[in-house]
């Protein structure tokens, strides 16, 4: 198992030093994290695997207490999957949603940006009057 920095950690996932320190405090990381002679935080490759899902959840828009929630339950071990099932479903339902009003927003965007296009004759096949 390697053993990595705070600061390894924070170059590999993108996250820094204080938000770290963040995560561990608010009982978002799947195991405690170690810590050598000196005190110092010691990292493993599940650590930043884990921080990997962390950051792909936070990302997507999952507020921290769901995360913390998911991770309760990741490290509770088996027995709990539906548990953990209905935290994923949920979030997935919330991004679903996130997305088609972001598909809508994208649609208008894409025809206002083809009508100044065409005001400014930059295409020739779309004009509208709309502001």
């Amino acid at each position: 198992m390697s053993a990595l920095s705070i600061g390894q950690v924070a170059e590999r996932t993108g996250l820094s030093v204080h938000t770290l320190r963040f995560y561990e405090r608010e009982g978002l990381l799947a195991q405690p994290v170690r810590r050598g002679t000196a005190g110092h935080r010691i990292y493993s490759e599940g650590d930043v695997d884990w921080l990997g899902v962390c950051i792909r959840l936070r990302a997507s828009g999952m507020p921290l207490t769901d995360i913390r929630r998911y991770t309760e339950l990741v490290r509770a071990g088996q027995g709990n999957e539906v548990e953990r099932l209905e935290v994923l479903r949920d979030h997935r339902e919330r991004v679903l949603a996130q997305m088609h009003e972001l598909n809508e927003c994208l649609k208008l965007i894409t025809h206002k940006v083809a009508v100044y296009e065409g005001r400014l004759g930059l295409r020739d096949d779309f004009t509208d009057c709309a502001p």
